[in-house]
């Protein structure tokens, strides 16, 4: 099957993104807005985009009327209305409900920890606080938004951060700062409501000693 992008309908284009591009990591994005009202959102369009500086990205569309949802409102930097910041919190089996069940569209200004039973706990650096349940959070300030189609109905953006401070949870991290993979748990979401765990893996060496690995 040959496809055409500009052929399909956005749900279609959608949903080949998110059944092809798998099992990708959640970020649930903690914000601030202007009156200092918590939001908490899932993203699994998300990723590390490098060590020096430590920066990472998350993807928030449009909604489909083509305004800003409240994470990428609240996370945009002061200059375009926001204020700049967000927390990337990582998402462990334990509390997975919980976190998905931050997408349900809540009126404006209410917040979703109140409506799951997340728990906030403060930030070192950033205002806008992490969540509690998380074994992991990026405290992060938005260093730039890339809009691929300013305005327009489900459209991207790119919210790059500098990652500011980083919380880890004792339980999961050696003194080398090797995280444990079993004791963080994470899970990762795949197409329409499916998602993983990262319970089933394996070793391969890199480079061309791969191909020999047992």
């Amino acid at each position: 099957m040959e496809l055409d992008p500009a052929a399909l309908s956005i749900p279609d284009r959608y949903k080949l993104l998110i059944g092809a591009i798998v099992p990708r990591p959640i970020a649930l994005v903690s914000t601030l807005d202007a009156q200092r009202r918590t939001n908490v959102a899932p993203f699994s369009f998300f990723a590390g985009v490098g060590s020096n500086p430590m920066t990472l990205l998350f993807c928030p569309a449009t909604s489909p009327d083509g305004s800003e949802k409240d994470s990428l409102a609240n996370s945009k930097p002061p200059a375009e209305g926001g204020t700049g910041e967000f927390v990337v919190n990582v998402v462990s089996d334990a509390f997975v409900r919980k976190a998905i069940a931050t997408s349900e569209p809540l009126p404006h200004g209410s917040s979703e920890f109140d409506a799951v039973g997340l728990t906030t706990a403060p930030s070192r650096v950033v205002r806008a606080p992490r969540v509690a349940e998380s074994l992991v959070a990026f405290e992060c300030r938005t260093l730039q938004v890339i809009r691929t189609n300013p305005g327009a109905p489900s459209s991207g953006n790119i919210v790059l951060g500098l990652v500011v401070h980083v919380y880890v949870s004792d339980t999961i991290i050696n003194a080398k700062l090797h995280v444990d993979p079993a004791a963080l748990d994470a899970v990762g979401r795949l197409g329409g409501m499916n998602y993983c765990h990262t319970r089933d893996r394996f070793d391969i060496p890199l480079g061309l000693a791969a191909l020999n690995a047992p």
